[in-house]
């Protein structure tokens, strides 16, 4: 048993020493960083790049849901922001006209000023 143990371990030792020697070998780093660990050469395509159909494709599944969602937030914004910029110009429009009918009522008598209003607004609902 004892020699069964010493054969075991022989190869994990001579293993050891082995990477060892071939960290002596290789010698001080030219940029002098000895404390980093030796880099391994680039090899494109080993395991990184490399992703199955289904992955990518539920990849572009779950990008394209976000930018739909994305866009219907964006469009939700807009009609907010329309719907804001029409109110102010409704405001400012029946302003104007209060402004106007009150402009018209110092010339004229009131009740002409009440016909008149009346008149423009069935002009304005036969013409919309």
């Amino acid at each position: 048993m004892s020699s069964d143990n010493a054969a075991a371990a022989a190869p994990a030792a001579q293993a050891q020493s082995q990477q060892h020697q071939q960290e002596q070998a290789l010698g001080m780093r030219k940029n002098g960083k000895q404390w980093h660990a030796p880099r391994k050469a680039f090899r494109p395509g080993s395991g990184l790049t490399t992703t199955s159909f289904e992955k990518r494709q539920s990849a572009r599944v779950a990008i394209a849901a976000m930018k739909a969602k994305e866009k219907e937030m964006k469009e939700e914004k807009e009609e907010e922001r329309q719907r804001r910029v029409q109110a102010i110009k409704d405001k400012r429009a029946a302003k104007e006209e209060r402004e106007r009918f009150a402009k018209m009522a110092e010339k004229m008598h009131k009740k002409r000023v009440e016909r008149m209003k009346r008149k423009e607004k069935r002009n304005k609902l036969l013409n919309s």
